[in-house]
């Protein structure tokens, strides 16, 4: 394959045209961090699932390795990774900044698949890809050791109530995992408006031998991320917004 706006190849019953399928195609035992979401869509977003979706986006059935190169028609690819973009309105915008830098944006609500497909055609973006899934799948079984430039986790559902603390994505298990993705020198940059989320966050990634905090605690609000609906529903609340800033080692 040599077209780079074309998606890896996959086996027929993988590719269902117009729409991603459902994550929990790839079943595990293990308690997820996420609730699949179909939702509502408007018609916007559905004709752009229609038109770009084979072009663009994958999903996330842990049977074979990505070639990130491949995928995105650059050699050497500097590829960061983000965990749930919501709508995909910030994923779009970052992505527009950065030219030089890909975006793989893996999430399991539809509309926000529609949404950020929408905003790639519109803003013809070349450097963002999409997965749906299970992010934990797509780093354990299709990512490659040492092949990501980055981590983004922004506003994680924070699962308040104390019996399901165990359902937070950022857990020692993960960074590990996540770890063991990210090339010498790639960053971890989590953000959170749930207070004992983000000092579970500083915990958990300052426990790791494989990554370093780039500040003293928490890192200051960067101005090149902008403001999620998640974060502005958080502000609007009175929530503190915290950044966390890691390297790998």
């Amino acid at each position: 394959m040599t077209s780079q706006t074309t998606a890896p190849a996959i086996a027929p019953d993988d590719a269902r045209p117009g729409a991603p399928v459902s994550p929990e195609l790839h079943q595990e035992r293990r308690i997820r961090s996420f609730h699949p979401r179909k939702g509502r869509m408007s018609t916007a977003q559905h004709d752009a699932l229609a038109r770009s979706w084979d072009r663009y986006g994958i999903r996330v059935d842990g049977k074979r390795q990505l070639d990130l190169d491949e995928w995105f028609g650059r050699a050497n690819a500097r590829v960061v990774l983000e965990i749930g973009f919501g709508m995909g309105d910030a994923t779009a915008t970052m992505a527009a900044a950065e030219p030089e830098r890909c975006v793989l944006a893996v999430d399991v609500h539809t509309p926000g698949h529609g949404n950020l497909l929408r905003r790639i055609e519109s803003d013809a973006l070349d450097n963002v890809r999409l997965a749906e899934g299970d992010a934990v799948v797509l780093l354990r079984d299709q990512l490659a050791p040492e092949s990501l430039e980055g981590l983004r986790i922004f506003f994680p559902d924070p699962w308040p109530k104390a019996r399901h603390h165990k359902r937070r994505l950022i857990q020692p298990e993960f960074v590990s995992l996540a770890a063991s993705r990210l090339r010498p020198g790639a960053t971890v940059h989590c953000a959170t408006d749930w207070e004992p989320y983000a000092e579970q966050m500083l915990e958990v990634l300052g426990g790791s031998a494989d990554l370093a905090n780039l500040h003293a605690d928490f890192a200051p609000r960067p101005e090149w991320r902008p403001v999620t609906k998640f974060e502005r529903q958080g502000l609007a609340k009175g929530h503190v917004v915290r950044d966390v800033l890691f390297r790998r080692v």
